[in-house]
């Protein structure tokens, strides 16, 4: 099994251009960010909504995590993914733009939101948290860069079966960030 090396700047660039993307959302009408593809499929603020509660379980995890973490001299280095974390990002992540395959979602994942009053207003308050909490994934990424990021382990969303160093957290996150990126580009066709 090859190995999985990840930096900072590169997680910044894909997090930058996923950011640049929802960006270009936030101009669709409505109906196009409010229609899924089937009455059982979730329509693109809902996908940006799960993405919202998702990373909402990370921020904390990640603000206590830098808490305990020793500051290092050495700046931005590569990081060596383990085995089992990158068996866990490899089915987060999408490969040639497809989804490898379809999982279903934990209940505490999923967006409840009621697409019958789903208001512009609505709609401008998740594109704004979604902002806000990866302006956060940015700044945890770039503040990692100084950091011993190898002490301390973080607890993934489903539990204490994986567990995170930061960059492979980063890893994770940026790899569901991007297959659900596809799942947006599935919706709008």
């Amino acid at each position: 099994m090859a190995s999985l090396i990840v930096s900072s700047e590169n997680q910044i660039q894909r997090l930058n251009e996923i950011v640049n993307r929802v960006k270009e959302l936030q101009a669709l009408e409505v109906a196009q960010l409010t229609i899924p593809q089937n009455l059982k499929s979730w329509n693109v603020v809902e996908v940006l909504e799960h993405l919202n509660i998702a990373y909402g379980i990370y921020m904390p995890r990640l603000d206590e995590a830098f808490t305990k973490l020793p500051a290092i001299n050495s700046g931005p280095s590569e990081f060596k993914i383990r085995t089992w974390q990158k068996i866990v990002i490899g089915g987060q992540r999408p490969k040639n733009g497809v989804r490898k395959w379809k999982m279903k979602t934990l209940k505490r994942f999923e967006p409840l939101l009621d697409r019958q009053t789903l208001t512009q207003e609505k709609i401008d308050a998740v594109f704004e948290t979604f902002f806000t909490r990866h302006a956060h994934l940015k700044e945890a990424i770039l503040k990692s860069r100084n950091k011993d990021v190898a002490q301390v382990k973080i607890i993934s969303a489903i539990g204490p079966i994986v567990n995170f160093y930061l960059p492979e957290c980063f890893e994770f996150l940026l790899c569901h960030l991007e297959r659900h990126m596809v799942q947006i580009e599935e919706i709008l066709g």
